[in-house]
């Protein structure tokens, strides 16, 4: 028998030949964004025009159990917990920032959106603690609550573009609460964690402005790692960044997976 080698599909030979179909020219452009059709792809958490590498959907490996252990320190606050509006909780300029000893420690399920998320951090004002008593999406692209490899903010079509766009590796969104000195502070609010690829720049801890370049990747660093969290109330005040009566946002540059 002879088989002929396709330029577009490659050949397997083994005891018996077998020809794999792995995916033509054409489709694996679509897929990664790399070709002429990577004008079509559709902007969302796990597709983004112009990528030149494509990325695996966690469920698609087979080893994936979904669960993320990770702590992080090396902690900075923005603002404090009493400025007086107007202020500026995003920070991106590193002007208002104060470190604060502790720690931040998750362990989540991306799968089944459960786990845990706890900061216990010193302030000046005292013992801050900050957890998330329930998971829950206010997006689509949130997944449940909590979602882990997509691309979101900037312009990635998931998220707002209060930061740069940015491969999110796991992230959580629900409500929860706050203690100062274990007196409730602050409680049904709205908490956010994520890990994301270097959005601060190491030494400065500066947000880089987002790039509008030819490729459209985000101004973020891929060789550095960073974890943001943020409880912010119900209660909106369009004189503050971000337009919430509180938003305590706090961020650590030394992430550690377990």
């Amino acid at each position: 028998m002879t088989m002929r080698m396709s330029n577009a599909c490659p050949l397997v030979a083994g005891l018996f030949a077998v020809l794999l179909v792995m995916g033509c020219a054409p489709d694996a452009e679509r897929q990664s964004g790399t070709g002429s059709g990577s004008a079509s792809l559709e902007r969302g958490p796990r597709t983004q025009p112009g990528t030149e590498g494509g990325l695996y959907a966690p469920a698609q490996h087979l080893l994936y159990d979904g669960r993320f252990i990770i702590s992080a320190s090396r902690v900075y606050q923005v603002g404090t917990l009493s400025d007086t509006a107007p202020w500026d909780h995003m920070g991106d300029d590193a002007s208002n920032l104060r470190a604060v000893a502790g720690t931040i420690e998750l362990d989540v399920d991306e799968r089944v959106n459960t786990g845990t998320f706890r900061a216990e951090l010193e302030l000046p004002e005292g013992r801050y603690v900050v957890t998330i008593d329930r998971f829950e999406e206010f997006s689509p692209c949130q997944d449940g609550g909590i979602a882990a490899w997509l691309f979101e903010h900037g312009d990635s079509g998931c998220g707002d573009a209060n930061w740069p766009k940015s491969i999110l590796f796991v992230a959580g969104w629900g409500w929860g609460g706050a203690t100062l000195d274990g007196e409730p502070l602050h409680d049904e609010y709205q908490v956010h964690f994520m890990v994301t690829q270097g959005m601060r720049d190491r030494e400065t801890l500066e947000v880089r402005p987002e790039i509008r370049g030819p490729t459209g990747a985000g101004a973020v660093n891929p060789a550095a790692q960073q974890l943001d969290f943020y409880i912010r109330s119900p209660e909106t005040n369009e004189a503050n960044h971000p337009t919430r009566e509180v938003f305590d946002h706090f961020f650590a540059m030394e992430v550690i997976w377990r």
